[in-house]
């Protein structure tokens, strides 16, 4: 019992850090200036969701969007909107996790179509949400971004063309990772 919560705080702190550094070196498109990029970042809390559940996800994705405001990576112009940005948009990624029983128990039946849907709709949630939490604070606090567009317009648009890419991209390389070697979902017994 005590090896399986040290094997998951060391995972859960290995995957946060290396979410912060795909998140920090210029692998992703940074497609504007105040942020949203397509990137990578994501997929090291995904992984953590789908071997540790809801509970590490939202973990995980929680201390890396603490550490983009430690780091000072992260654009703040008001604390609500900062932490709506920050500790909910990232946290809610850890949602995915509700699908991890499901992926593991197809995994262990081999079942690559049933964990490949799981993974997708894992992700897809993770991604919607974090879109949703985005989408808030940009209507909310960004309502003077461009002038004469509704702000509700300019949210979806500078939100869903860096998240709807992000999702597809990690939804790819999630499940490839995965199924190259499947059995590194299941976590240690």
């Amino acid at each position: 019992m005590r090896s399986n919560r040290t094997l998951f705080l060391i995972e859960v702190a290995v995957f946060t850090a290396l979410a912060l550094l795909l998140d920090i070196l210029p692998l992703s498109f940074k497609i504007w200036a105040q942020g949203g990029s397509i990137s990578f970042a994501m997929i090291p809390v995904f992984i953590v969701a789908f071997r540790w559940g809801v509970k590490g996800g939202l973990l995980s994705g929680f201390l890396w969007g603490a550490l983009q405001v430690a780091t000072g990576t992260a654009y703040i112009l008001h604390p609500l909107q900062g932490f709506i940005d920050y500790a909910i948009a990232f946290t809610v990624l850890g949602f995915a996790g509700i699908f991890a029983p499901k992926i593991q128990q197809a995994v262990k039946h081999n079942n690559t179509s049933s964990y490949l849907s799981y993974i997708t709709l894992g992700v897809l949630l993770g991604s919607v949400l974090r879109f949703l939490a985005h989408y808030t604070a940009g209507v909310v606090f960004f309502e003077s971004a461009i002038e004469g567009q509704p702000v509700w317009l300019y949210s979806l648009v500078y939100n869903g063309s860096y998240m709807f890419p992000s999702f597809i991209i990690c939804t790819i390389l999630v499940f490839f990772l995965f199924h190259t070697q499947p059995r590194t979902l299941l976590k240690a017994a």
